[in-house]
């Protein structure tokens, strides 16, 4: 029982505001991973473990059942869900994709405006543990083990204000990496004159709105998001 106690002191223990200085190198070192094509292809595996947990999410909290998610090397990955194959359920779970990562963010930021940096680096591990039993590929398993490994080595051995730096770094890589992946989404869209199994065509067969419709969607919860997010971090 006191490990609970002192493990749940430390977890909701809040954190001091960050410096201004170091406040803005962790959204510029966000903004150049996001920016920087060699270490954008490694990092969207993030995003990519985002974007499919928020699809599971989604399946689960609109009533259909999670059959598995696999995640690949070429950042591309899959959710399979079972339930009816048309209907609200299925369309919020389709929209999720592209807008959860930076609705992620958008919440983190939240608890960082809160001053819970280690509670939010324990909410990360505890959402990639449960994301750890849903994947059904090697990959997949291998790039969730890693982003945890990550996570739990800077809440377990960073000093508070490291915990707190690194905390601010990951939300800002979400709320910026959201937008670029669904430009990146509507340039593949339009070079192959569509892209049949992307989630903004999946939703157009489903809804009779046009895929471009659903991309412009995603770019505009995503980049409320970053505005959102920008200015409660910045208060």
């Amino acid at each position: 029982m006191e490990v609970l106690e002192r493990f749940w002191t430390r977890v909701s223990a809040t954190s001091p505001p960050l410096p201004g200085w170091l406040l803005a190198v962790c959204a510029v070192a966000a903004l150049l991973v996001v920016g920087s094509p060699a270490v954008w292809r490694r990092a969207r595996h993030a995003v990519t473990i985002a974007h499919e947990g928020a699809h599971g999410l989604a399946a689960l909290v609109t009533g259909r059942r999670l059959a598995g998610i696999r995640l690949h090397s070429d950042t591309s990955g899959v959710t399979v869900s079972a339930g009816r194959p048309s209907g609200a359920g299925m369309v919020l779970t389709i929209a999720a994709g592209y807008t959860g990562p930076g609705l992620f963010g958008l919440g983190a930021a939240a608890l960082l405006a809160a001053g819970a940096a280690v509670g939010l680096l324990w909410a990360l591990l505890g959402l990639l543990a449960l994301l750890l039993v849903q994947i059904r590929n090697w990959y997949g398993l291998w790039s969730v083990l890693v982003t945890g490994a990550l996570v739990f080595a800077a809440t377990w051995w960073l000093p508070a204000e490291g915990q707190s730096a690194f905390a601010h770094g990951v939300t800002w890589f979400l709320l910026l990496a959201a937008p670029k992946t669904v430009v990146e989404l509507q340039s593949k869209r339009r070079r192959r004159g569509g892209a049949p199994d992307s989630d903004a065509d999946q939703l157009a067969r489903l809804t009779r709105l046009p895929g471009l419709f659903w991309v412009a969607v995603f770019l505009l919860v995503d980049v409320g998001a970053l505005a959102l997010g920008t200015w409660w971090l910045l208060r």
